[in-house]
């Protein structure tokens, strides 16, 4: 026996097909290896076909027929083997079972601080081809660029592709993505966009969140603006959100505008609070568009100072405990004796003078707004 002779040859070698497809595949033997077709069995990706499917076409030809195929359980194929009685693999095929690829869709791009474009999309309205199917990311300046391929895929997801540099600003890009696999091409929508219109940037840097006073209710938030984007002309929106200690659900502040520090009021008092902010940039360079937010600043976190009313306590509108009651008493008492002379002036108008004084020198605990 020749060392080169291959043991058998099957036909159809490695056929693609639709998914609902027949095949029909024939195993033939080399006369060199004195096998006949009734010494011969078919295995698909392991498992042993039925006897019911195979024909023997001649002394030496096995064939199996298989119907309505259902997709590729990998994207390399399955594995159609033919063998000999005893086990030992004659010959192999591989069967690429499934559809051609769809128009993909839903292009989104993003430009990092005007440095670089992201794209991401997805495959169309299914998505699963069964087939290895490989996207091409394509671009050019609208009016007189060439064609560009990407080269960075899977930079933000598996349906993705970054490229780096060389942008230009001030000219619209035409961009598309195609797609291919063994069955054919789908081509998508072009998306037309200006890289002015599409800016983010990194998330605002500097957050700090402190105690505002003795006020258990508050925190105060201040941040520094982006600062990749300190030379450019550009506006910013901010958004605050926070959550307490213990708990996943994160609470939004939509109305900051674009000043850069805020104040969180209704809090929970002796509670820690984690604190994150992110940036809109828009109007870069007078463009119209909104921009893109950034991701959330890393969390930072703060406490609100403790109450001093007992657990359970009513409201101080409603009626004082009886502590605070007492605490205040004392303190009218020592104010009187700085500001009363005799018992004559002793009377319902000090004491209303007495709680003027009082909610000054506390700054009042119900104060509310926005930092001056």
């Amino acid at each position: 026996i020749s060392p080169a002779a291959d043991p058998a040859v099957i036909s159809p070698q490695d056929p693609t097909l639709l998914i609902g497809s027949s095949l029909v595949a024939t195993c033939t033997v080399s006369p060199d290896f004195h096998l006949k077709a009734e010494d011969l069995y078919w295995t698909l990706n392991g498992r042993r076909l039925p006897a019911a499917s195979y024909a023997a076409l001649g002394p030496t030809t096995l064939s199996v027929a298989l119907a309505r195929l259902n997709g590729s359980r990998q994207q390399s194929g399955d594995n159609l083997v033919c063998h000999s009685r005893d086990g030992g693999i004659l010959a192999g095929s591989c069967l690429y079972v499934g559809l051609p690829p769809e128009k993909p869709v839903n292009i989104t791009c993003w430009s990092k601080n005007m440095k670089d474009l992201t794209c991401k999309w997805a495959p169309g309205t299914e998505g699963e081809t069964f087939l290895h199917t490989n996207y091409t990311l394509k671009y050019k300046l609208r009016w007189y660029g060439r064609d560009n391929t990407c080269q960075e895929y899977h930079t933000a997801g598996p349906y993705s592709c970054h490229i780096p540099k060389d942008l230009a600003l001030f000219t619209p890009y035409e961009i598309w993505v195609e797609a291919s696999n063994r069955l054919g091409v789908a081509v998508s929508d072009v998306v037309m966009l200006d890289i002015l219109d599409v800016v983010t940037t990194d998330p605002p840097s500097d957050v700090h969140v402190s105690r505002v006073g003795d006020l258990e209710d508050q925190l105060s938030v201040r941040w520094s603006s982006p600062p990749a984007l300190k030379d450019f002309l550009f506006q910013a929106k901010y958004q605050i959100q926070y959550r307490v200690e213990d708990s996943s659900e994160w609470k939004v502040v939509d109305d900051v505008g674009n000043q850069t520090s805020c104040r969180l009021a209704g809090l929970r008092p002796g509670t820690v609070y984690f604190v994150q902010v992110r940036c809109n940039p828009f109007g870069i360079y007078g463009s119209k568009k909104a921009g893109i937010w950034s991701d959330w600043s890393n969390p930072t976190a703060a406490s609100t100072p403790r109450s001093e009313r007992a657990a359970g306590g009513c409201d101080p509108k409603g009626g004082e405990q009886n502590t605070t009651l007492r605490r205040e008493l004392k303190q009218f008492f020592g104010w009187v004796k700085k500001h009363a002379y005799g018992c004559s002036n002793l009377g319902i108008k000090l004491y209303d003078q007495w709680r003027v004084w009082l909610q000054k020198s506390h700054k009042t605990r119900n104060q509310v707004g926005k930092e001056p």
